[in-house]
This record gives structure tokens, C-alpha cells and sequence, in this order.
């Protein structure tokens, strides 16, 4: 039997969440607790990962590219890197949440380097599916 890898998640309440989905279905990951951005990455195995995802916090990330290197360092080859995010000026210029969105340099940033880049937008969403 094939060892899963660990799902990796920020949020413990959603971490007991799926692994409470998961019990019983005979080869669960191990779940774990951890920030991508700041925790040990030495602590999963390299590469092994075949989607990691990024939903509606890829604008409150400091050091994007410094994240981003951390991403590519967990997907497995072949693996997909799905972002949701909002798109800077997609609200109208009176709606106090205008201003979430990310900027083009930061959407320039987000794609940057990947082999392979699909996108699709929904109302003042993007959502990105990126391959390294």
C-alpha cells in the first residue's frame, strides 16, 4: 500500500475537518498543521505533492516570491498550483472592499516562472492553475 502524503493546511479546524472526511477510507494522509510560508519544510517530504492550492490569501502573503519558491518546492512533478484571488478594480470604485483585489504586478508576480499558466474569471475573482 502507497504511503499518502501529508495534507498540509493553516487552519486547524479545517485540518480536523478533512481528516474527520477522510476516516476510514483506508489510506489517508497525515494531516498537519503548518503556514507554508513560515514553517519547516523539512518536516514534509520533497516533492510530493500533486495540488496545492492557495484560496483568497495570496494578496495578504508579504513575500510573495519568496512563498511562491516555497509552493514549487512541495508540488511533485507535474503537480498544479490552483490560486483564487481577487482582481484589483473588478468591485465598483464606491464598494468599501475595492481595494483587496491584487494588483497587475502582483498577477505578474503569481504567473511568473511556470511552465504552464490557465486562468479563469468569475465576477471579481480569478482563479489560476499554474504548472511548473
Amino acid at each position: 500500500m502507497a504511503i499518502a502524503p501529508p495534507g498540509v493546511g493553516c487552519s486547524p479546524s479545517a485540518i480536523a475537518l478533512a481528516a474527520a472526511q477522510d476516516a476510514g477510507a483506508g489510506h489517508e494522509p497525515v494531516w498537519r498543521c503548518m503556514d507554508i510560508t513560515t514553517g519547516d519544510l523539512r518536516a514534509l517530504p520533497e516533492p510530493t505533492h500533486a495540488v496545492v492550492t492557495c484560496r483568497l490569501v495570496y494578496r495578504w502573503i508579504d513575500d510573495k516570491a519568496a512563498f511562491l519558491d516555497r509552493v514549487r518546492h512541495l508540488l511533485a512533478p507535474g503537480g498544479t498550483f490552483w490560486v483564487v484571488t481577487e482582481i484589483a478594480g473588478r468591485r465598483p470604485a464606491i464598494d468599501p472592499l475595492q481595494g483587496l483585489g491584487i494588483t497587475p504586478a502582483q498577477a505578474e508576480i503569481l504567473t511568473a516562472g511556470w511552465s504552464g499558466i490557465q486562468t479563469a474569471a468569475h465576477d471579481v475573482l480569478r482563479c489560476y492553475t499554474l504548472r511548473p
